[in-house]
């Protein structure tokens, strides 16, 4: 359960530093690692729980990788379907057509259905809740009316920023806690040495990891602009090593019951985990910014010219909930000509790989179901008809 608790990742600060132009596979790994990491993190320690692993076999390692793929398919397939759904409420039945609030409302409560079913059903809330949204994005955004998509893009930004300020203050809070620390405070070397302990092991797991990986990965790849150089493996073992709210929640679910606990183990494992949390978080994020402008410095220039996320134009709206919309810019004859995103282009011109597949069937079949960004006959009323018009 200890490794599940801190293999959970905060690599968010990493992101904000990386330019995802100028090292597209870089940004797109970290990216990619992010955001199924915690999820995958909350799956494990669930399998987990079912078992009793003090005595160890055969039997129970399969029943044990079988209960996490169960876990993982079945949140997954359950996140899916509720986006599909609410893509197909919203093109198909009209419901709120000419209705913002009706739009927003029903996206918002399709994805607390998701998370609702997830946990009745034991399965995973979090990684139902990232591949609903995932679909949402791709499917039903794209069908609602123009105000309702500057309306949901704002309101779950503000949701978002809410909850992050209120997980900060939550482990702030957490810190000074002075229950948990009294029971350790009869033996704080042990508690410093436990703390010491688990920092050294996410190092080295993290280094355990990602170095063999690239290693491997390299001897597959034939062009030189597709391996992962030595700085970039660096930078990606860095990006792994900060520790966040998903390892605090997960260390209260073990540890504790309601929060509280009269053991003195578990008090240590409690407050030590609040240690790492801290130590990562202050001293290797404030290291991250110095160490990418070492390793990479054309993209740590890119921390001066960071645009704004937020949509102006009609545009921008266009881009799904997960983009952020803004590509660079090219200074050509005086003027600034603007560039589309790596990500941009790979949508528009998509390479013989498997996401060339996906989008033929994309195109063919998913689409003109569930609707979404272009490919897809318009219906007279639609949003779809109104983008085209103008």
């Amino acid at each position: 359960a200890i490794g599940a608790i801190f293999s959970a990742t905060d690599s968010v600060c990493t992101l904000q530093v990386l330019n995802q132009d100028e090292t597209p596979l870089l940004y797109s790994l970290v990216f990619g690692e992010g955001v199924v990491n915690d999820a995958t993190s909350v799956v494990l320690f669930n399998a987990i729980q079912n078992f009793d692993l003090v005595h160890i076999d055969a039997i129970i390692v399969f029943k044990f990788l079988s209960n996490f793929c169960y876990l993982f398919i079945t949140s997954t397939f359950l996140g899916a379907f509720g986006g599909l759904l609410s893509a197909y409420i919203i093109k198909k039945l009209y419901f709120g057509r000419h209705s913002t609030d009706r739009e927003v409302a029903l996206m918002i409560l399709m994805a607390y259905l998701t998370y609702m079913l997830a946990e009745l059903l034991d399965l995973s809330g979090i990684l139902t809740v990232f591949f609903c949204g995932i679909v949402m994005s791709h499917y039903t955004w794209h069908n609602v009316t123009e105000s309702s998509r500057v309306t949901t893009k704002h309101s779950f930004a503000t949701l978002s920023f809410i909850a992050e300020t209120f997980l900060f203050l939550y482990v702030g809070m957490d810190a000074l806690d002075i229950e948990k620390w009294k029971f350790v405070s009869g033996s704080p070397g042990k508690s410093v040495g436990v703390s010491s302990i688990l920092i050294g092991l996410v190092l080295i797991g993290r280094a355990a990891f990602v170095f063999p990986l690239s290693f491997l990965s390299n001897l597959t790849k034939k062009s030189p602009d597709e391996k992962i150089l030595f700085k970039q493996q660096i930078t990606i073992w860095w990006a792994g090593l900060m520790r966040g709210a998903v390892s605090m929640a997960l260390a209260y679910n073990q540890f504790t019951r309601s929060g509280h606990t009269q053991l003195r183990g578990n008090a240590i494992m409690i407050t030590s985990t609040i240690t790492v949390v801290l130590f990562s978080t202050v001293v290797f994020g404030l290291m991250t910014q110095p160490l990418v402008r070492l390793l990479l410095p054309h993209s740590a220039k890119h921390l001066s010219s960071i645009l704004s996320s937020e949509p102006s134009t009609p545009k921008a709206l266009s881009c799904p909930l997960l983009e952020n919309g803004h590509g660079s810019e090219v200074e050509v004859g005086g003027q600034l000509i603007p560039r589309p995103s790596r990500l941009g282009m790979l949508l528009s011109k998509p390479t013989h790989t498997v996401h060339h597949y996906w989008r033929k069937f994309d195109d063919a079949f998913m689409r003109p179901v569930f609707g979404g960004r272009g490919f897809v006959p318009f219906v007279p009323g639609s949003p779809i008809e109104q983008d085209l018009h103008e």
